[in-house]
């Protein structure tokens, strides 16, 4: 059964995309903890993390990182946190999150963002690729 990150990739749903290459995607949470809360995933469904083999998985995360200036450049924060739970969506994914205390990293809080704002805020960190 395909996760709904493969329904992303494969245009079924739409994202508020900030980057792609051939193998991952970067996306912005649609049910953020922090403005500019970003998921980074492989575009092949593999649901594990640690499942992905070794090429995949630190191309993942060198994907990531190159996220990583634009949302600095584009939302205020004190550093980019990186978190993998795996346990919400059966796709490996990657979540870069604003941050400015450990308490922005708590996950039972979720921010309200409208889907206007969301598209500007992607925008924006697109601009700053």
């Amino acid at each position: 059964m395909s996760s709904i990150f493969s329904k992303i990739v494969k245009g079924e749903i739409p994202c508020h995309k900030i980057a792609e290459n051939e193998d991952y995607l970067a996306f912005l949470d649609v049910f953020p903890i922090a403005v500019g809360h970003t998921l980074v995933i492989p575009k092949k469904e593999i649901d594990y993390l640690f499942d992905l083999d070794d090429e995949m998985y630190s191309g993942l995360f060198l994907f990531a990182k190159s996220i990583v200036p634009a949302l600095e450049k584009t939302v205020p924060c004190l550093r980019i946190g990186v978190s993998v739970i795996g346990l919400e969506v059966p796709h490996a994914h990657v979540h870069l999150l604003p941050l400015n205390s450990m308490s922005d990293a708590d996950f039972s809080k979720k921010i309200k963002i409208s889907q206007e704002e969301l598209a500007s805020l992607a925008e924006r960190i697109r601009a700053n690729l």
